[in-house]
């Protein structure tokens, strides 16, 4: 079974055409020539956009001259509601500055200590399913679980969890990749009034962050802070300039880390519990390996699991949570052939990277066992970055390939997982990819 796709757009499409597909999803507003072109070229009167499938373009941009192209700022008037001045959105010395800070928090060392409330995020996933399950929102649950545990060293309680939750899914729902200000010149106010139910959703979520970081600055001022991530960031200083965060400056960095580790958690769950209910042969097999776990698992057991986790690799392949990132040239360029300008946008597109026909074995096909072939291993290395590459590669990326195995595996062992009758689901993106309509599972209890 080939899991679902979105349709290509068939035929050329008008400017203001694509701004309408794009708004409505960007996955299906695309030809489907994209899935073997190594780059292609949209004009607009405004400015030039390439989108590069060429892995050596790919490592040029991410890997060996990032500082020639930052993120693009044309993405960044939709995010700045939420995300304000995050390392998500930042460039050069600012975001050096933020890098500095917050990576010791996410080394290895680091994660084996938070790893017991990950395990502990899992098993309250695991005693909240059974039935029929809109996955979405109940890995959404697990996902903000998981962050609430490590940044905060607090259980997300249900009325909390069902607000964030809300607000999130108002946020991402409302809020498309792109907005008309990535298109057009238009003036300031346009967008704004387009993005107003999005702008009171961040604000609330905003909120919501503020008051758990001040609680936390007055515990570390007690001395009575736990040492979780949230802690730990904050005591930290810039090695180079002896700076911390501000409180403010936090709020920006717990806002992408909850966006980073909740929703894209979420979507890649989600969809990883879709393809097992698919695909009942694997799901057997990840269920019998999921026994390897135990009932105190540490790190170490979740290495152990290699086929949930080429499960879960597969699954960020087909579905990776941000399927487009855009970087802006900073000088002249030449690529295959073609005179990039200083000002144009270069779009890297994990989604038809990880599905392109001439880099991928049968692109659209499950198959968790392609992991372990050498052509598979070798597309991995020129065509996978679910996290991105280079300097910019996700902080939290071996957090998630923690995450995402261990709870995948744990309800895997619990339960048998069926679709529910219906049409499949259908991707679409928005600031992740996750179902047009939801994903609705049948979980029973395994004997």
């Amino acid at each position: 079974m080939i899991p679902p796709k979105p349709a290509s757009r068939i035929g050329r499409a008008s400017l203001l055409r694509h701004i309408l597909l794009f708004r409505k999803d960007i996955l299906s507003a695309n030809p489907a020539h994209l899935y073997r072109a190594w780059m292609a070229e949209y004009r607009t009167p405004f400015f030039r956009s390439y989108l590069c499938n060429d892995p050596a373009l790919v490592r040029r941009v991410l890997q060996e001259r990032p500082e020639d192209f930052p993120k693009s700022d044309r993405l960044r008037e939709g995010l700045a509601p939420l995300l304000g001045q995050s390392v998500f959105v930042t460039n050069g010395a600012l975001w050096r500055r933020q890098r500095r800070i917050i990576d010791p928090a996410f080394e290895g060392g680091r994660l084996r200590e938070i790893f017991p409330a990950m395990h502990a995020a899992g098993a309250a996933a695991v005693a909240r399913l059974g039935g029929e399950v809109e996955v979405e929102e109940a890995m959404s649950h697990a996902a903000a679980d998981v962050i609430f545990r490590t940044l905060f060293s607090i259980p997300i309680e249900d009325t909390l969890a069902s607000a964030v939750f809300a607000e999130f899914r108002a946020y991402q729902r409302t809020q498309p990749l792109l907005n008309p200000a990535a298109l057009l010149p238009l003036p300031r106010w346009m967008p704004r009034l387009h993005r107003r139910r999005t702008r009171a959703s961040a604000a609330r979520i905003r909120a919501l962050i503020a008051r758990l970081t001040e609680e936390r600055v007055a515990a570390m001022a007690r001395g009575a802070a736990p040492d979780d991530l949230v802690t730990r960031i904050l005591a930290a200083r810039d090695p180079e300039t002896g700076d911390r965060f501000t409180p403010a400056e936090m709020v920006d960095q717990v806002a992408i880390f909850f966006l980073a580790g909740h929703e894209t958690s979420a979507s890649a769950l989600a969809w990883a519990l879709y393809l097992l209910a698919t695909h009942p042969e694997v799901q057997e097999r990840v269920a019998a390996e999921a026994e390897l776990l135990g009932d105190a698992p540490d790190v170490a057991a979740v290495g152990r699991l290699g086929l949930v986790r080429d499960v879960f690799r597969e699954t960020l392949r087909l579905y990776p949570p941000v399927p487009m990132m855009v970087r802006e040239s900073r000088c002249p360029e030449t690529m295959r052939g073609r005179q990039v300008e200083p000002g144009a946008q270069i779009v890297l597109s994990p989604w038809h990277l990880h599905r392109h026909e001439r880099l991928w074995e049968r692109p659209d096909a499950f198959d968790p066992d392609r992991w372990r072939s050498a052509e598979s291993r070798a597309s991995a290395r020129e065509a996978f970055m679910p996290f991105s590459a280079g300097p910019r590669v996700c902080t939290g990326a071996a957090f998630a390939m923690i995450e995402g195995p261990l709870i995948l595996a744990m309800i895997a062992r619990a339960f048998r997982i069926e679709p529910v009758a219906g049409p499949p689901p259908v991707p679409v993106a928005h600031l992740t990819v996750r179902s047009a309509t939801g994903i609705r599972l049948r979980f029973t209890p395994r004997g």
